[in-house]
């Protein structure tokens, strides 16, 4: 028996609509494909470039895509941040904030992302949960809107709800940097990562201004091993530079790729350009496909990647020119044990002092260690839904979806990008003792002193070669930022091109 769909509330908040607040009315006539998602979930994230393909191979009087943003983190279901989450992500179609998961019940949904399809006169034809790809979505569509048209069901030339993008960008040199490298010399590496391209940076001897050295990558989103200003890179995350080489997490194209510092050239190092859509063992490097590998550390002699589609961390040995999974057995949880049988949760973020490895988890909202050899620990987090913003020591303290994390030797302490908090927190690993370190909480644009800077939604962080401080790629600013060590004082660093 057919089931009518639930009408979107008229309370509700909507994005890329011209203001306008829709009904399922508005998408009568054609077929209406519902995406049930949170824009910090890595599966979620996987279906975007997937629903973008599928708009274009379709006419948009005969399918109509909506997202239902059903936020898991308090944060995300501000209707502000959800629409600089759709800038940065290139969701164009509309969304409909369902903050208070009403949709969500009423079409009974259980997990993100999940994909509904219904029918021109409004009935729930199909319900997907999981990732998918386009060509399979594809197919399921070809048929549904083959059987509508064979009952009269389309209507050719449907009212769209006309489109107006959220705000623009600020101007600048940055556009949603997600991480920030510290090389020794002094030198810093930022993944411009909207621009598809990594920036050579020379900070001032005070660190309020920055010289832009270098241009890797083109600006164009893509492929392209060659010299510097030809070469393409796709939503570049994590760097990592060590012996003259600069590596880069390619985030969107699934990839590893190597800068040879002397001369700027571009090379791929791991991964074959496509999403691996299974768990996969190790070999060849150029061979075996990746999944959003999220950040990179360079540890004697290999580099480490934070591969948050499959929540694990990997291990990447160039000289060997081989790729293996090092923690995590791919299932999504915090469950400590040996690294091979750990369990972890989109780890976003990588450092380490030495000895072990450090890693956000973001999913968990969790710091966690990997000692090689041997197992998994926790310095704070509980669970995938345990997350806030409080100060304490061990399993009292609290993050919310933190995505960097950055090793301070001086104090043999950690610093961690608490992302959704709009902060920067300091963690002791010898007693587990969180607390805030620079960030007022709330989310925004101010320097000054600790306790009233803002930041918004910063995603990576480093300490500086000298120790004296630490950058922050403060992503929906468009900003570097740093702060001082010493006081804590925040400030916007002045990059000239």
């Amino acid at each position: 028996m057919a089931v009518r769909a639930p009408d979107f509330r008229p309370e509700l908040e909507w994005i890329h609509t011209g203001g306008r607040r829709l009904s399922l009315a508005d998408f009568r006539g054609r077929v209406l494909l519902l995406d049930f998602w949170s824009y910090g979930c890595i599966n979620c994230i996987h279906l975007v470039p997937e629903l973008r393909e599928v708009e274009r191979r379709f006419p948009a009087d005969e399918l109509a895509v909506v997202g239902v943003h059903s936020g898991k983190f308090p944060n995300e279901r501000d209707t502000a941040n959800l629409a600089r989450a759709c800038e940065r992500l290139g969701v164009r179609h509309p969304v409909v904030n369902d903050r208070q998961f009403r949709t969500w019940r009423e079409y009974a949904v259980r997990a993100w992302p999940t994909l509904v399809v219904v029918s021109p006169d409004g009935y729930v034809l199909h319900t997907q949960p999981g990732e998918t790809t386009a060509d399979r979505l594809a197919r399921l569509l070809r048929g549904v809107l083959e059987d509508a048209r064979g009952a009269g069901k389309l209507r050719a030339g449907a009212p769209l709800p006309a489109e107006e993008r959220s705000a623009p960008p600020a101007p600048g040199v940055l556009r949603f940097p997600a991480k920030v490298h510290a090389a020794p010399g002094g030198r810093l590496f930022v993944a411009d990562t909207g621009h598809h391209r990594v920036l050579e940076v020379e900070p001032a001897a005070d660190g309020m201004s920055a010289r832009v050295l270098r241009t890797f990558g083109s600006g164009r989103a893509g492929w392209a091993d060659g010299p510097a200003g030809e070469a393409e890179f796709r939503s570049p995350h994590g760097l990592a530079a060590a012996g003259g080489t600069l590596y880069v997490a390619d985030t969107e194209n699934h990839l590893v790729r190597a800068v040879e510092l002397a001369g700027g050239a571009v090379s791929t190092l791991a991964g074959t350009g496509a999403q691996a859509r299974r768990r996969e063992e190790a070999g060849a490097a150029r061979t075996t496909p990746l999944n959003s590998p999220w950040d990179l550390l360079w540890r004697e002699g290999a580099l480490y990647v934070a591969m948050a589609g499959p929540h694990q961390l990997w291990r990447v040995d160039p000289a060997a020119g081989l790729a293996e999974p090092y923690a995590g057995s791919g299932a999504e949880e915090l469950f400590d044990a040996p690294l091979a049988m750990a369990a972890l949760a989109q780890p976003s973020g990588l450092a380490t002092d030495g000895a072990r490895i450090f890693f956000a988890d973001a999913e968990a909202s969790a710091i966690r260690w990997a000692m090689p050899g041997g197992e998994t620990g926790t310095l704070v987090g509980t669970g995938l839904f345990d997350f806030g913003d409080r100060d304490g020591t061990g399993d009292d303290a609290r993050l919310q979806h933190a995505l960097g994390v950055a090793w301070w030797p001086a104090e043999q302490a950690l610093l961690v990008a608490d992302s959704y908090n709009h902060r920067v927190k300091r963690i002791d690993p010898a007693t587990r003792e969180a607390r805030a370190f620079a960030g007022s909480g709330a989310p925004g644009l101010a320097d000054g002193p600790a306790e009233l800077a803002r930041f918004w939604e910063p995603g990576g962080i480093t300490v500086s070669a000298d120790g004296a401080r630490a950058y922050v790629a403060d992503t929906n600013n468009h900003a570097l930022r740093t702060v001082d060590l010493r006081t804590g004082h925040v400030d916007t660093v002045r990059l000239r091109e």
